[in-house]
């Protein structure tokens, strides 16, 4: 597991939970920026995961 996979993770763990918190207070902004977050992280690991591919093929 390289370093862009562990912070996408991270980041995607902490946006769902401000996600979460905007979806339980009705705070549509802080909801909105919380999956702005996680998708952020989820593409962030992606990144991680091609890098790894291309680094076994190398």
């Amino acid at each position: 597991m390289n370093k862009d996979r562990v912070k996408g993770k991270v980041k995607e763990i902490e946006g769902k939970t401000k996600e979460v918190a905007g979806k339980v207070t009705g705070n549509k902004e802080m909801e909105a920026g919380g999956a702005i977050k996680k998708n952020a992280g989820k593409e962030q690991a992606h990144v991680g995961d091609d890098r790894q591919v291309a680094k076994k093929h190398k």
